[in-house]
């Protein structure tokens, strides 16, 4: 058996036992690690267990070793700790608050507001199953006290979480970044523009929603106090702050965007402690939280470079890239199979599963085929953010579900983020048609 058919089998066996919900980080390192034995124990042509324990001990704990002393890496642990400190110093709702003071008379206008809150939130944060889970216990409950439809209510806001995918900063991109050896500035620049356009396009699901049916979204009567709308839209000003420091930085050159995601941690304690609404208390709780969830990603992260070296030792993403090489298909077939591919993979597994398992295979076909890796990046995140609300295992929709109560079910979720994710496609279809939204902004640096 040559090595390219083990790394084949060894893919198989990967999805076979994500099916099955076993964690994927533990899948990826035992594969790995069993594949690379096989491939070193069969090379002289006869199965040789002695010769394959010491390379396959080195290939793993070396390849363990250089992703987590990568430099790039270390954007994850402060870009996540920017989160959760903003979110105790209730920076990251600032946002929402003004949308909804200066919208909740508009037809709809709530929902609109918890959308741009979410793209508020997704400027700092970063984590789309935060935005959903933050953004939900706040905005849903508001929705329904004002008589929303709660399909409405719950659809709109596990929409606009996927934002923190696109909106810069973003895990994922960062990750992207990573394991194709790509530029995560210029990727964090990359995304504005799409997220921008997705989340006009969530406005617009909403406008046309309330258009058809008045009675989805009633407006709220309650006055204003006089100059609520001014205090809101001010009291706004440190989460356009933290958002202009890391891209204003990175687009000017000032600092890369782990010296902003630095920058920006220092910022809020500070901004929290002035407005003395941060504590030493809630600062820890921001650092243990913090802390959890970069050992997840972490854990995750590193045991997939050691599923790419596995992949790369035994030649089988150079084998696929042939086969398709040799099919002559063109390079939007190409894109239309991808597309087909992770919408697929997106209905059963988690966005950061789906990246670490593909990317081995599908960057080498990208890349011989002379497409922007940095265009392409934009694509793979969006298709990530689209299967967070993809039936059956839509992540946000169950963190919604499980924020909203009340006896709103997941299906209800479901069938309200249809015309969400009816609008996801067009986006989609829109940046892979037109390059340029996704390259403007990273070309003008």
């Amino acid at each position: 058996m040559d090595a390219s058919t083990i790394g084949i089998i060894a893919f198989g066996l990967v999805i076979l036992l994500l099916a099955l919900r076993v964690p994927i980080a533990f899948v990826l390192a035992a594969v790995a690690s069993v594949g690379t034995f096989f491939v070193y124990a069969l090379r002289s042509g006869t199965f040789s267990p002695e010769r394959a324990i010491n390379p396959t001990t080195s290939l793993v704990v070396n390849s363990f070793f250089e992703l987590i002393h990568s430099y790039d890496l270390s954007m994850i642990p402060l870009f996540v700790a920017l989160g959760n400190i903003a979110f105790q110093a209730g920076i990251t709702t600032r946002i929402y608050d003004a949308a909804n003071v200066w919208l909740r008379r508009v037809p709809g206008g709530v929902g609109v507001a918890s959308v741009m809150g979410c793209g508020g939130f997704s400027a700092i944060s970063g984590s789309s199953i935060a935005c959903a889970s933050t953004m939900g216990r706040i905005c849903v409950p508001e929705m329904l006290r004002l008589g929303y439809n709660p399909r409405l209510a719950t659809a709109s806001v596990a929409a606009g979480g996927t934002l923190g995918s696109l909106i810069p900063p973003s895990v994922l991109f960062i990750l992207y970044g990573i394991f194709t050896e790509t530029s995560i500035s210029k990727l964090f620049l990359a995304g504005i523009l799409p997220g921008l356009l997705s989340l006009a396009g969530y406005i617009l699901v909403i406008l046309w929603w309330v258009a058809r049916d008045p009675s989805a979204a009633p407006t709220d009567p309650t006055p204003l106090p006089k100059g609520a709308r001014l205090a809101a839209a001010l009291a706004s000003w440190p989460a356009l702050v933290l958002f202009a420091i890391i891209i204003g930085g990175i687009y000017g050159g000032l600092f890369t965007a782990t010296e902003a995601a630095a920058i920006s941690v220092v910022a809020t304690i500070v901004i929290g402690f002035l407005q003395r609404t941060l504590t030493l208390g809630k600062v820890w709780i921001a650092v243990r939280e913090s802390l959890v969830q970069t050992s997840a990603i972490f854990l995750i992260a590193a045991c997939a470079k050691i599923f790419v070296s596995f992949v790369a030792l035994t030649g089988a993403a150079g084998a696929v890239a042939s086969f398709v090489a040799d099919a002559g298909l063109p390079p939007m077939m190409l894109m239309l199979a991808i597309v087909v591919l992770y919408l697929f993979l997106g209905m059963f597994l988690d966005p950061i599963g789906i990246i670490v398992l593909t990317l081995p295979f599908v960057i080498p076909l990208v890349d011989s085929m002379g497409m922007d890796l940095i265009w392409f990046g934009v694509i793979v995140v969006k298709l990530l953010e689209i299967g967070l609300i993809t039936p059956p295992v839509g992540l946000n929709v169950f963190v919604i579900g499980n924020v909203a109560g009340r006896g709103i079910t997941v299906d209800q979720i479901f069938v309200g983020v249809m015309r969400f994710l009816a609008m996801d496609i067009v986006v989609l279809a829109i940046l892979v048609l037109v390059p340029a939204i996704s390259t403007f902004i990273p070309n003008g640096m």
